[in-house]
């Protein structure tokens, strides 16, 4: 399901912070400010610190990401 063309990434939720925002550890180490892709807040797809996500990131921020997806 991770795509390396869209620089999608696969993490873990380590936090939880206001107006839908996370912290999210890639297995790399890495630690990336992310906030909830549109989809997800209209279908109201709760995440919560532990859950499995896939996040895409910017060819020009890799200190952010948008969650895209939260895996079972």
């Amino acid at each position: 399901m991770v795509d390396k063309i869209n620089n999608q990434k696969e993490g873990i939720v380590t936090e939880s912070l206001p107006n839908a925002m996370f912290r999210v550890q890639l297995p790399e180490g890495e630690i990336l400010l992310c906030h909830l892709a549109g989809k997800m807040r209209l279908n109201r797809i709760h995440v919560l610190p532990g859950d499995r996500v896939i996040i895409e990131t910017t060819p020009y921020d890799k200190t952010k990401g948008r969650i895209v997806y939260r895996n079972k």
